[in-house]
């Protein structure tokens, strides 16, 4: 591990070097980079100067030992000191994990009704709402680029795009099947009906991670539809965007966010090589995202990875256990995310610690420390 912290300090001080540089600084997007990087790496070495800091006292306590005077303090010193740097040990290990590499980036958030009908469609809406006032909490924008309006005022698709710092670390852990459990407004008899929504979360792709070639995009304009203001249905705003049409690799994005067609243009290429993106990722790791339905699922109302059980006033999260697993619906519905997502934080530190120590036994003596990345 001290090699690797090593490593990381120097590039640290290699980061700062370049923040000041005017070459740099003319360069939004290298400059950007450069920002977020400093950020990832200052707790890290942070720690570091407070363990130098800690241990240099530790020394000059245990020099006090020898003065009768001065033992028992210095003695209850040396405990203090103790306690902290084992516990700065173990941050730093936690630091070391090892990280994804797209939690820096944007995200495009695409909602979509499963089963249930109209009754979906409504909880569409629910959760947008639910995520809307999740990013407001953490200083994140939610901005809904299209939208395909269902009965009652639902909707059977949402696609938003969230920007901001670290807004994929935020989102990623919403993708998968969401199932709620409640009696919908429709219902006369007051049954219990269960619906499924499908979130997918894509970290939105930078300019030298996925080509797309424009020869193979076609693009159409035509006047928005639903609600949107003024400028709604008067100009040819709105934006299609289709990536090789007709063929089996089809992809097909909307964006009629505002009135500017030149900006609704670039947004929707952003969807549409993000959706590239992580086309390419998957066929590079088929296990973990082997397409596009292995994120979300069929929206069958058997796979899903949360339910929002209303009768109850629960919101359950499958992938947890114990205390974590279980939180009140009115707090989570309304925005209140953070504890569930800290839970699967927590329980991806968890394995990710469980995994280095199996590595660490399995190379035998002398190669613990190897491992972890920032």
């Amino acid at each position: 591990m001290s090699s690797r912290l090593q490593e990381l300090q120097s590039e640290f001080g290699l980061v700062e070097r370049r923040l000041g540089d005017p070459a740099a600084l003319a360069d939004g997007r290298e400059y950007g980079k450069l920002t977020r990087r400093h950020r990832e790496l200052l707790p890290l070495v942070t720690l570091l100067r407070e363990r130098d800091s800690l241990e240099s006292d530790l020394a000059g306590a245990r020099e006090l030992l020898a003065d009768p005077d001065m033992k028992e303090l210095a003695a209850g010193e040396i405990e203090s000191i103790g306690t902290r740097l084992a516990e700065i040990e173990a941050e730093l290990e936690v630091l070391l994990l090892p990280t994804d590499p797209d939690d820096a980036k944007d995200v495009i958030l695409e909602l979509r009704a499963g089963a249930g009908g109209a009754e979906a469609g409504l909880f569409v809406t629910d959760l947008l709402r639910m995520y809307t006032r999740y990013a407001e909490g953490l200083n994140l924008k939610l901005n809904v680029l299209d939208a395909n309006e269902s009965d009652l005022g639902g909707a059977s698709k949402v696609v938003a795009e969230v920007t901001g710092d670290a807004a994929f670390r935020a989102f990623k852990w919403e993708r998968g099947v969401h199932r709620v459990q409640r009696v919908p407004a429709t219902e006369s008899a007051g049954r219990i009906h269960t619906s499924t929504v499908t979130v997918a979360v894509l970290p939105e792709a930078e300019q030298d991670e996925v080509h797309l070639d424009l020869s193979e995009v076609r693009i159409d304009v035509y006047r928005s539809q639903g609600a949107g203001g003024q400028g709604v249905n008067t100009t040819d705003s709105a934006v299609r965007a289709v990536y090789r049409a007709g063929t089996p690799d089809e992809i097909m994005v909307v964006c009629q966010d505002g009135r500017s067609q030149i900006k609704n243009r670039e947004k929707a290429l952003i969807v549409l090589a993000s959706r590239l993106a992580e086309r390419e990722r998957a066929a590079r790791d088929a296990q973990e995202r082997s397409e596009r339905a292995s994120q979300v699922g069929s929206g069958d109302r058997s796979e899903k990875i949360r339910t929002y059980n209303y009768p109850q006033n629960r919101v359950t999260d499958h992938r947890l256990e114990g205390d974590d697993k279980n939180h009140p619906l009115d707090g989570v519905i309304n925005g209140a995310l953070a504890p569930v997502v800290g839970g699967l934080a927590r329980a991806e530190r968890e394995r990710q610690l469980l995994d280095m120590a199996g590595q660490d036994e399995a190379a035998g003596p002398g190669r613990s420390g190897q491992h972890g990345a920032a």
